[in-house]
C-alpha cells in the first residue's frame, strides 16, 4: 500500500529502481537464504530497495554509506540487520571489511552503483572519491560470486579476468532499460508488481 503522505508521482518513481533491484536479485543473481550480498551506496533508492529485497529473501546484507546521514538512514531501515560500512572518510577498506565480515570467504553477490576503473591519479576527483576500485570488488567476491554492475564502460584486464576465472565468478551488467528492450521479458511487469 502507498503511504498517504506519498504522492502518486513519487510512488511511480520507485518502480524503476524496484524493477532494477528485482532484476538483479531474481534474474541476474538469484538470492537465497544465507547468501551474502554487498550493496554499494545502500542509501540510494536502488540500494534501499535492493537491501530490503535481499533481506526479505533471507540474505545477509552488507552495505556502504557515503555520509553519516546515509549511515544513520541505513541503520534505521526495517527490517534491521544490514551491516553498514561508512566509506565517507576514505579510511575504510571495503574489501577488507567484507572479507572480515564473511570470515575471509568473500561475498556471494555484489551490486554496485559504479566503480573506479583506473587509479586515483587517472580519474576525476569527483568520481573516485566514494566509488570502490574494480580490483577491490574482484578481491571481495567469493568463490562462485556474482558481480552485478551498472558500470557501462567496465574494462577488465587479463589479470582481472584470470582472478574471476579462478574464483568461478561472473560479471553481469544491469542496464535499467533491459525490460524495455527484451521481447522475452514483455508482460512480466505485472508478475512483479
Amino acid at each position: 500500500h502507498k503511504p498517504q503522505k506519498l504522492c502518486w508521482a513519487e510512488a511511480a518513481g520507485t518502480l524503476r529502481d524496484g524493477l532494477r533491484a528485482y532484476t538483479a536479485l531474481h534474474y541476474l543473481a538469484p538470492v537465497s537464504p544465507g547468501t551474502s550480498v554487498l550493496v554499494l551506496d545502500g542509501a540510494s533508492p536502488f540500494g534501499t530497495i535492493a537491501i530490503q529485497l535481499a533481506q526479505h529473501r533471507g540474505a545477509k546484507v552488507i552495505s556502504t554509506a557515503h555520509s553519516l546521514e546515509d549511515k544513520q538512514y541505513l541503520e534505521r531501515l526495517r527490517p534491521a540487520g544490514a551491516r553498514v560500512i561508512d566509506v565517507s572518510h576514505g579510511k575504510i577498506d571495503v574489501a577488507e571489511s567484507c572479507l572480515e565480515e564473511t570470515g575471509g570467504l568473500g561475498v556471494d553477490i555484489v551490486l554496485d552503483s559504479g566503480v573506479r576503473l583506473y587509479s586515483a591519479e587517472d580519474e576525476p576527483a569527483s568520481r573516485c572519491q566514494l566509488l570502490p576500485h574494480k580490483h577491490d570488488i574482484i578481491t571481495l567476491l567469493g568463490v562462485g560470486g556474482r558481480w552485478i554492475t551498472t558500470e557501462r564502460n567496465l574494462q577488465l584486464d587479463p589479470p582481472d579476468s584470470h582472478s574471476l576465472f579462478l574464483k568461478g565468478a561472473t560479471v553481469s551488467f544491469l542496464n535499467e532499460e533491459v525490460w524495455n528492450l527484451s521481447n522475452v521479458q514483455q508482460g512480466k511487469y505485472l508478475d512483479i508488481l
